[in-house]
């Protein structure tokens, strides 16, 4: 239950997830300090399906990001990549302008071309566990869409951004920074209308049981969400999920036909308590916010680090302001996403354990909470119990086995609670 849209991991043409056949679930746990063990909620065989494929994916995972961070950095920290943004800006006639536009477009272009061949290899290991669906061409098709909207991107925002260095080649992060926290904003409120739609045809949840059982649930909840779509998920994947997307009037529960088609109909309404959770606590625009304010911190970060001569000179730029200066930017932009991710992680796995709480609360019903976890893990054919470091470094949700302990430790707890005599408390007793 992931909170994004688009293709499978790697069966786009960009980089392999290196979460994905880690915990492809719903989402993360407050309660991962507990140790899962062994678990007999999955057999042998389903626990060592899940880990040959985090074991074939894995390469292709860390291969994509270690070419892609080592390119960026080469062109950023040395003339190369300068004179790649003057030779692009040449064959349009080499005005500052063209070299801004013709430099982005090369930079993407090339960073896209040198992680194609991961994301194919990724695709290829994960036809091989049947999560595929798709032809190879809809996966160059897809490919080809998520370059459209890189660019469709990136030219006007670079555009606007050295149009501030242009007037301010020292100062120009400050007006550049609160820009980057507004364009943040207004992509989570566009992001369902405007990107959602390239990869994904949506429709809206047929009429009956399952479609009431949603929205008495999100009205149980106190939640108001615009609509429940279903998603053509089945034409690239066979994996499941179910997700939250929008801000106010575009919020909307989508589902994964898959999902549809697979799960019980309680499970379905789990997934999707688990997906109310995150509106519950606000997750998207707390999300949203967090995302804005971030984005206007590497702004300055990346405005005071540019400014440095030493930099300036690797890069062969004369300042800020310089066009050749972009391969810089991109590569000092590229470490910090880099360093800040094993963070980005351990935050997202919390809010996820927060959900994960929330559809056992609302639901009250943990042995089903179980049973769509198992059915989510086996399906997506996940790693259950994946090693530690890569848990911590990769993974956006807890393991299965960790949010199975959990949901059992919640019923425990509810259980013991019960139990208890009114009045009662488990807070220590003084004797005096």
């Amino acid at each position: 239950m992931t909170d994004s849209v688009g293709p499978p991991p790697g069966d786009d043409g960009r980089a392999p997830d290196l979460t994905s056949g880690l915990a492809p679930g719903p989402t993360p746990d407050l309660t991962s300090g507990l140790a899962p063990g062994p678990t007999p909620d999955f057999t042998p065989a389903e626990r060592a399906r899940g880990r040959a494929l985090r074991r074939a994916q894995l390469p292709w995972a860390l291969g994509a990001q270690a070419t892609g961070l080592a390119l960026t950095l080469a062109l950023g920290l040395t003339p190369a990549g300068a004179g790649l943004v003057s030779t692009a800006g040449g064959w349009f006639g080499g005005s500052r302008t063209a070299e801004v536009l013709a430099g982005t477009a090369a930079l993407v272009l090339l960073g896209r071309a040198a992680q194609l061949p991961f994301g194919a290899g990724a695709r290829s290991v994960r036809a091989r566990f049947g999560l595929v669906t798709q032809g190879w061409a809809g996966w160059a098709v897809d490919a080809l869409r998520g370059l459209a909207l890189t660019l469709a991107l990136a030219l006007p925002v670079v555009l606007g951004l050295y149009a501030l260095t242009g007037r301010s080649p020292e100062r120009w992060w400050l007006p550049a920074a609160g820009a980057a926290a507004l364009l943040t904003a207004a992509l989570s409120f566009l992001y369902p209308l405007l990107v959602e739609p390239v990869f994904n045809r949506f429709t809206p949840m047929a009429p009956g049981p399952q479609r009431e059982a949603l929205l008495g649930l999100a009205a149980r909840d106190g939640v108001r969400v615009r609509d429940v779509l279903v998603a053509d998920a089945s034409r690239r994947t066979t994996a499941l999920n179910a997700y939250v997307s929008g801000l106010g009037a575009t919020r909307r529960i989508v589902a994964y036909d898959t999902l549809l088609t697979t799960a019980d109909p309680r499970e379905v309404e789990l997934v999707v308590a688990h997906e109310l959770g995150h509106v519950k606590h606000r997750d998207v625009l707390t999300g949203t916010v967090l995302g804005a304010v971030g984005a206007a911190v590497v702004v300055v970060l990346l405005g005071l680090a540019s400014g440095r001569d030493a930099l300036l000179s690797a890069a062969g730029a004369a300042d800020a302001a310089d066009p050749r200066s972009l391969p810089l930017l991109a590569a000092l932009a590229a470490l910090l996403g880099a360093l800040s991710g094993p963070v980005q992680c351990a935050v997202s796995r919390r809010v996820e354990a927060r959900a994960d709480r929330h559809a056992l609360e609302l639901t009250g019903d943990a042995e089903q909470f179980v049973a769509m976890q198992r059915r989510l893990a086996v399906t997506n054919v996940s790693d259950v119990d994946p090693p530690r470091v890569l848990e911590l470094l990769f993974a956006t949700h807890p393991s299965a086995t960790r949010r199975i302990a959990a949901a059992r430790a919640w019923q425990a707890g509810r259980a013991g609670a019960a139990d208890r005599p009114p009045g009662s408390s488990d807070a220590p007793k003084t004797v005096v």
